[in-house]
């Protein structure tokens, strides 16, 4: 019999495979083209009935989904699912998606076979006729992937019924579906292939006993819950869930088989997503199109286009319905994409050749927006721009209505927007973004050049005030910046109080919009071109913004201040375009001098265009006036030197022309049709008169200008030595080879003028000192040159992994490092790991209790159900967290496997013990133990055993990619992490060889500063304003302080401590904060930092209360707890406490930066990040190396502001000043000799 039906298998494949192999893109898949399936085949079939699970199908080769490998059975259910582990009961009817168990959907639905109303079918197959044919399919899919099954689970659903509850539905009788699935395996991966035939699927809907209405089947795939203990969902991928979608499954197709769909669900590339092929159809047939080919393509618009922006790394880990979105699932380019013309980020056109192919649809993928956090990936078969497959494109608060050419988005009521992006009304709203500039100031030629510097504001919407900061504005361009507040004022703008009828730029554009403007300031040849590129809402919920400034400003004074009269200004509104034109007045009042302030009054002229997007498809929405009035008073400027930061303030209201002001005239100048050049300032005259002159740096009649080439008409204005350069409406002078700017101006010999050896001074673009070696030419030239260990091109080093051609001995294992790599000789053998050779190691003390224990029970007899045998790791040293298997409690020990006092937990609760053994240091070439110097902005530094790595924030957002290792410490066990933000500095608790080192972030070696009297010292906080530290020490059960270099040590508290790990500072207000895990009494304690005023801040509902942190921004102290699974914060000064989000795994340390916190977790090895604004975890990192993560910590740009009464003179003390509430004490360190020390307060 099976002779049989692998010979009719046989027969049944070579036939179908010449019938694929040659079918046009034209051609549907018949049910004669199924897979063979049916009793004859071999086929089980499922017990007729609704919801029904059949008994488990064991495999004889281990499938592979997501990121396991080992699944050995499968269950198939009558709903259109192929299971992972049995579906628990309650879940055998179809509900929310995803599910709580691995899960393949190709039709997931309320199917239903009673009395007959179809079979369910389903097998393993190991014949190679099947296994071929699943190769093929999977060989059109991935055409770059060598895959050879040798197995392929068919599970074929054949005429199945929808159910229909009390109500049956008159137009689905008789309607039945036929749809089959494939889950083809090889030794390291599997693939699904989806087989929809032509008239297989004659309902796309069906009655959901749930929600008790007819609802669309889906088609998806889900990991199901993961977690050993604390279970959240997985990854998971919807591909289609409407009707549209649904009813094209059996009409397109991404592997270039009409019908045919086929998805890499298990190996490494799909541990966090399925992978979906990306073959068009037809599009490897052999035939060439030619441009032609594309010319009855009708070009959509830009509110018609598909998004195909994908977040590839989604929101969250443990969020309900979110998942982790591999980069493989990004589209590849397919032949015949062109990009519409100009090209945007968020839309594309997909044009295929229309007439060859006049019964096909573009195939695309959409990203679906889901109650605002999730995101799921649908396969659109449809190209009809409709809500239906649109309405993602809108924001979660707004409705999406179709009209006749096509949908628009508007805000719902309570929101404001254009549709697209949608805020609540009232809202204070947060704009972030980059600015850099090239600025000229004054007469000087040469430019001030800043980049990559922050863009901060915050608006009050109610007021209609906006406050902009930028930071890190050098001095000799700060002061000459404050007349243009419209940098920050376009933020006033979109966010003006909106008079009755008219709308604010949010409103008209969503934030999303280009703006460039033009500053001529009159008197001056100065001209500033402002460039500024709005995004609309990041992910965060926060407006985007870049901007780039270019030209020259006139200088103003040191100390200067410049003050704005309240303005108006027109805003003229024509299709997707808005201009305003106006004129300002400032006045600038210098420093003090001889008793008097001179002040000057200056004008300049300011023009600026805004293009933007608009749904042009709804006819009904109410016209913007041709023209607005933006109001514009309470105009603050102001220039920090000291932080160096540039602050605008304005409150802004928008509105109609007002009456008895010029603007109300209607003149050309204000309403835009006047007609001048672009280059050209329009000056009002009475009533409609009203004249053009071209700006500054150009000629003509105004509505005519050219450019002056002032090189040319003026050939010495640069005088002797120099170049002159044209530009339009100005022109740049540059100094011969030999000569450089004096200080008037003019060019001059460079007395002394040597070859710079850029290799010494370090002004070079070769890659960091641990990767490159920059060697010097002569003259002013050098090379780059990558060191052994890594290869490039010098500028861009990639480590080399050495253990690929493995040059360890045979019986030893390689481990690759970067630049180098290791080798440790295998179990059994004695060795550096180059050369080994058999002998027996000397057993640890651990080794010889466990056989001690062991070697006293009969081993013929059970062993006695008291008895404790100790836990030992792979290199023979006692586990830190020891358990006993009778009664469940667990407890740490030391190095000697003695019990830590105070560590003993109940059972089920594990406590978070360290190992105080560094993990043994193997031979091979030395690690760089130097500093890797630290790149400009704000980083996350955080330990692993061994290291410290750094992870750049771009925001508040992790970049991953730029992940680096800051500092290789072999040998140690670093657990707690502080950052100096004044000098610099990583500070580092180390309970290997206890001790407290530190380093500088510009490089360099690290430092031991505390090495005598510890015991083991774990939480480290420090004061940047006082310049102390101050740790825990869980051994000696006490809290130190020290100035920075470790001298001056004094204990602060040595009592009613057991377990201190986690220790926080509030520099600002003279506070210090800590845990105490204790089990028998967990607490989080809070003092002076002078150690008086002792109590108790929080004591119930305490678990293991771990990490610790203190935000100087918002004033909240956050803590992480490993018992109770949870984050919370509260402001120290109100009793109430917040939970921000419960159902964390092992959380260990934590700290905060913008809106988010930033823990360690044990259990997953890894930096999560989570939004205190929305209480979710938004995002998590996982380092190359997945050991255990202790201390995190920011390493901050900039320090907070803020002082405390040590931070001047240390506070007038002659030892340790520490700050308290609104004062310090001066103290003296421990066991000081002489009188040379004063205590006092």
């Amino acid at each position: 019999m099976l002779a049989t039906v692998r010979r009719s298998g046989a027969a049944w494949t070579r036939a179908l495979l010449l019938q694929l192999l040659l079918a046009g893109p034209g051609g549907c898949l018949s049910r004669q083209e199924l897979f063979p399936f049916g009793p004859e085949h071999g086929d089980l079939e499922l017990e007729a009935g609704d919801d029904l699970v059949s008994p488990a199908l064991e495999l004889s080769t281990a499938l592979h989904f997501f990121d396991r490998s080992d699944i050995d059975s499968v269950y198939v259910t009558t709903n259109g699912i192929i299971a992972m582990s049995e579906p628990p009961a309650k879940e055998t009817h179809p509900g929310p998606f995803p599910p709580t168990f691995g899960a393949v959907a190709p039709f997931l639905a309320d199917l239903d076979t009673t009395d007959g109303l179809g079979k369910v079918y389903y097998r393993e197959d190991l014949s190679p006729s099947v296994t071929q044919l699943a190769a093929e399919c999977v060989q059109r899919g991935f055409p770059e992937v060598s895959f050879k099954p040798s197995s392929a689970v068919v599970v074929t659903w054949e005429s199945v019924a929808p159910y229909q509850g009390p109500s049956k539905d008159p137009t689905l009788e008789g309607k039945r579906n036929t749809f089959q699935s494939i889950l083809a395996s090889s030794d390291s991966s599997t693939y699904a292939i989806f087989l929809y035939p032509e008239d297989g699927l004659q309902f796309y809907t069906t009655f959901s006993k749930k929600e008790e209405n007819q609802v669309p089947a889906v088609v998806a795939f889900s990991q199901g819950l993961v977690g050993l203990i604390w279970k959240s969902d997985g990854a998971y991928n919807i591909f289609a869930n409407d009707k549209e979608s649904i009813g094209n499954l059996a009409k397109s197709s991404n592997s270039g088989l009409q019908g045919i769909w086929v998805f890499e669900i298990g190996s490494p590339a799909t541990a966090s997503g399925v992978v979906p092929a990306d073959v068009n159809l037809g599009l490897d047939d052999g035939t060439e199109y030619d441009d032609e080919d594309y010319d009855s393509v009708t070009r959509v618009g830009l509110e018609d286009a598909v998004t195909t922006s994908f977040p590839y790394e989604a929101p969250g880990r443990g969020d309900s319905g979110t998942y982790n979105t591999p980069s493989d699932l990004s589209p590849r380019r397919m032949a015949t994409e062109r990009p519409l013309t100009p090209p945007t980020e968020k839309t594309r056109s997909f044009q295929l050749p229309g007439e060859r192919f006049p019964q096909q649809q573009p195939q695309v993928i959409d990203v679906d927006e889901v109650e605002e956090t999730e995101i799921v990936f649908r396969y659109n078969t449809d190209s009809r721009q409709t809500c239906a497959n649109n309405r993602h494109q809108c924001s979660v608060h707004a409705e999406c209505r179709d009209f006749a050419t096509g949908f628009c988005c508007r805000c719902v009521a309570g929101y404001t927007g254009n549709g697209r992006q949608c805020v609540a009304e009232g809202s204070p709203q947060r704009v972030n973004g980059k600015v850099k500039g090239r600025i000229f100031v004054g007469d000087s030629q040469v430019p001030i050049v800043f980049e990559n510097t922050d863009l901060h504001s915050y608006v009050v919407m109610n007021h209609g005030r906006s406050y902009t900061a930028i930071s890190t504005i050098p001095e000799t361009v700060g002061y000459s910046l404050l007349p243009l507040a419209p940098i920050g004022g376009i933020i006033g703008w979109m966010f003006a109080v909106e008079q009755d009828g008219f709308k604010n730029g949010f409103s008209i554009t969503g934030g999303e919009f280009t703006r460039q403007a033009e500053v001529t300031f009159v008197g001056h040849r100065d001209k500033l071109i402002i460039k500024q590129q709005f995004s609309g809402i990041d992910e965060h919920g926060h407006l985007t913004i870049d901007t780039e400034l270019e030209g020259r400003v006139p200088q103003i004074a040191f100390g200067s201040s410049v003050h704005i009269e309240p303005y108006t200004e027109l805003y003229h509104y024509s299709r997707q375009v808005i201009t305003s034109f106006s004129t300002r007045e400032y006045t600038v009042t210098e420093p003090e001098r001889h008793g008097t302030a001179p002040s000057h009054a200056h004008t300049y002229r300011w023009r600026q265009t805004i293009t933007f997007r608009e749904c042009l498809h709804d006819d009904s929405r109410p016209a913007l006036p041709s023209t607005q009035q933006l109001s514009v008073d309470s105009v603050f400027v102001l220039y920090n030197q000291e932080e160096r930061i540039l602050r605008y303030a304005l409150s802004n209201s928008i509105g109609p022309v007002r009456d008895g002001s010029p603007d109300a005239l209607q003149n050309p100048c204000y309403i835009g049709s006047h007609g001048c050049d672009s280059n050209a300032a329009c000056r009002p005259g009475p009533g409609t008169q009203f004249t053009c002159e071209c700006s500054i740096g150009f000629r003509g009649d105004g509505r005519t200008c050219y450019d002056i080439d002032e090189c040319s008409e003026q050939p010495s204005v640069c005088g002797n030595h120099a170049i002159c350069n044209n530009h339009p409406g100005t022109f740049r002078c540059e100094c011969v080879e030999g000569y450089q700017f004096s200080e008037a101006g003019t060019c001059v010999a460079a007395v002394g003028l040597r070859p710079v050896n850029h290799c010494e001074t370090g002004l070079h673009d070769c890659d960091i000192p641990q990767r490159a070696r920059c060697i010097y030419m002569g003259g002013s030239s050098y090379t780059c040159s990558c060191l052994p260990g890594f290869s490039g091109d010098g500028r861009a080093c990639q480590d080399v992994d050495e253990c690929q051609p493995s040059r360890c001995h045979p019986d030893a294992f390689c481990y690759n490092t970067p630049g180098s790599f290791t080798c440790r000789c295998k179990s059994g053998y004695q060795g550096d790991g180059f050369h080994c050779v058999p002998g027996v190691v000397e057993k640890t003390r651990c080794q010889h209790e466990r056989e001690h224990i062991l070697g006293t029970a009969d081993s013929s007899r059970p062993r006695p159900p008291g008895l404790f045998v100790p836990e030992c790791d792979e290199h023979g040293q006692y586990v830190p967290t020891q358990c006993h298997s009778s009664t469940g409690y667990c407890w740490c020990v030391d190095r000697d496997g003695r019990e830590v006092q105070g560590t003993r937990t109940r059972s089920g609760m594990r406590p978070p013990c360290l190992s105080t053994v560094a993990p043994p240091v193997h031979y091979g070439p030395p690690v760089p133990t130097t500093v890797i110097p630290l790149p400009p902005g704000t980083h996350l530094l955080f330990a692993q055993t061994g290291k410290i790595e750094r992870l750049p924030l771009e925001g508040s957002t992790m970049t991953k990619s730029e992940a680096k290792t800051l500092l290789h410490a072999p040998g140690k066990v670093i657990i707690g992490l502080a950052f100096d933000c004044v000098d610099k500095m990583v500070y580092w608790t180390d309970i290997s060889q206890p001790s407290i080192g530190r380093a500088s972030l510009h490089g360099g070696e690290p430092a031991t500063i505390v090495r005598q009297d510890l015991g083991s010292p774990e939480g480290i906080a420090l004061d940047h304003l006082g310049r102390n530290i101050f740790w825990t020490d869980s051994q000696l059960d006490r809290i130190e302080v020290a100035k920075l270099d470790g001298t001056q040590r004094r204990v602060l508290f040595e009592t009613d401590l057991v377990n201190p790990r986690g220790i926080v500072t509030d520099s600002v207000r003279g506070n210090l904060y800590w845990t105490d895990w204790n089990r028998d009494n967990p607490k989080i304690e809070t003092s002076y930092m002078d150690g008086t005023n002792r109590r108790i801040l929080v004591q119930d509902d305490l678990g293991l209360p771990n990490g610790l942190t203190f935000d100087a921004y918002s004033s909240q102290l956050c803590w992480v707890d490993a018992g109770a699974h949870r984050a919370e914060c509260l402001k120290p000064g109100q009793s109430s406490r917040r939970k921000v989000l419960e159902g964390l795994q092992y959380p260990f340390a934590v700290t905060s930066f913008g809106k988010n916190l930033y823990y360690t977790d044990w259990k997953t090895n890894s930096v999560v990040a989570v939004d205190l604004a929305v209480s979710k975890e938004t995002d998590s990192f996982h380092p190359h190396k997945q050991t255990r993560l202790y201390g995190i910590t920011s390493a901050l740009s900039q320090c907070p502001e803020g002082h405390n009464y040590c931070s001047v003179n240390n506070g007038g003390c002659t030892h340790l000043c520490l700050a308290t509430p609104g004062s310090r004490t001066c103290r003296c360190p421990d066991n000081t000799l002489g009188v040379d020390c004063i205590e006092r307060k």
